[in-house]
């Protein structure tokens, strides 16, 4: 046993965790969740990361680490409009069931998760673009409406990422904690130190939210998180088991969803932290990282409530721009997959716009008519292509 393994496993748990809680907190309040349920929202999530991971090490002799979606929160987050849900809790955790089921179904099911691979990665990516943009926008909203408290922010991200990227926002949110205190801006804590606890949320079914939601949340989970999570473990020398992984993750994020948590899904980023030579030399002994990583996991899940009550006592504008730093890099990423490719660009375009522009037909989001709206002007244009290629 090497200090290394331990020590990788707790920078993956911060980098993870700090980089993209106030993701989570804001898809919470983007569906109306109250401090409880916000609470038992990031502790079931940590819950099942804690025993998904080490079960998947041990089980595979790999270092499998589980996340929780983080474009998925934000595509949670997105379907409120002006900060005013739009949807309620209940009918999110019913979507949350449909895309645990989805993914449960791809394990067991290999048309289908042949089906889902058979989406172009440029629209998928354009989706997720469209989805994210709008939390980098708020950044430099926020920045006009409170300079003083938001532009010290972005120039510490900005010169921590010529150093480190991975670091870069866990700095800018140590820095926000500390300026806000200088300015007098954190709000009393409602709670000392507390032990989480699990609240219940009855689902509600409802069709429009189910598509509008539970459909995009599926495909973004599958597309942006598990994907790129099978891709590092190839990337470091091992063989990927995907369907028992998506069977555990699948299992996780159904038992999970009555709590009020979103998808458990592979870690991507943070996976790199747990999968390389800084390890462990010796590639059969890296699994035990997946370990230590999920006990980390298990202890910031005992003190859930007392993250929320700390990060409800910061102003809304920190942990609007830590979201907004944090979206980034994804979005960089989603927009190079979306749009680098010339011949699917045009609806890809149409993807990116529609998504972005908050559009809602018969209840059902933006992100479900973004994908519904490229497929089909990429399904136009590959017809016309046949066509004259016929002629």
């Amino acid at each position: 046993m090497r200090l290394s393994i331990v020590s990788s496993a707790l920078v993956g748990v911060l980098v993870g965790f700090g980089s993209s809680v106030t993701i989570v907190i804001a898809a919470a309040h983007g569906v109306g969740a109250t401090p409880a349920q916000v609470a038992s929202w990031i502790t079931v999530l940590c819950i099942t990361m804690g025993i998904s991971s080490p079960l998947l090490s041990w089980l595979h002799r790999m270092p499998i680490v589980t996340a929780w979606s983080t474009p998925g929160a934000a595509l949670i987050g997105a379907t409120a409009v002006a900060g005013v849900p739009t949807i309620g809790i209940e009918a999110a955790v019913g979507a949350f069931l449909l895309a645990a089921v989805l993914i449960i179904l791809c394990a067991a099911i290999k048309p289908l998760a042949d089906l889902i691979a058979r989406i172009p990665a440029a629209i998928a990516a354009a989706m997720l673009a469209g989805v994210l943009i709008g939390f980098v926008i708020d950044l430099f909203d926020q920045a006009a409406t409170d300079p003083l408290l938001v532009l010290p922010l972005i120039a510490v991200f900005l010169a921590v990422r010529l150093f480190n990227a991975t670091w870069a926002v866990i700095a800018v949110l140590g820095t926000a904690v500390a300026w806000a205190a200088i300015l007098g801006r954190i709000a009393p804590l409602e709670t000392g130190l507390a032990f989480s606890s699990l609240e219940l949320v009855s689902p509600v079914f409802d069709t429009t939210v189910l598509l509008g939601l539970g459909v995009p949340l599926f495909l973004v989970s599958m597309a942006s998180q598990n994907l790129p999570g099978f891709a590092v473990l190839k990337a470091a020398g091992y063989e990927p088991p995907a369907r028992s992984a998506l069977t555990i993750t699948g299992l996780a994020s159904l038992l999970s969803a009555p709590f009020g948590a979103h998808t458990t899904t592979m870690a991507a980023i943070t996976a790199s932290l747990c999968t390389g030579p800084d390890v462990h030399p010796d590639p059969a002994e890296r699994w035990k990282c997946g370990l230590f990583y999920g006990l980390f996991y298990l202890i910031l899940g005992t003190i859930g409530v007392s993250i929320v009550a700390g990060f409800a006592a910061l102003p809304t504008a920190i942990i609007a721009t830590v979201a907004g730093l944090v979206l980034i890099g994804p979005l960089m990423g989603s927009l190079h997959a979306g749009l680098s490719a010339e011949g699917t660009r045009f609806p890809a375009v149409l993807t990116l716009t529609a998504t972005a522009s908050g559009l809602s037909l018969f209840g059902i989001g933006s992100a479900f008519w973004g994908l519904a709206l490229g497929l089909v002007a990429l399904g136009l244009d590959r017809i016309m292509k046949k066509n004259r290629e016929a002629l």
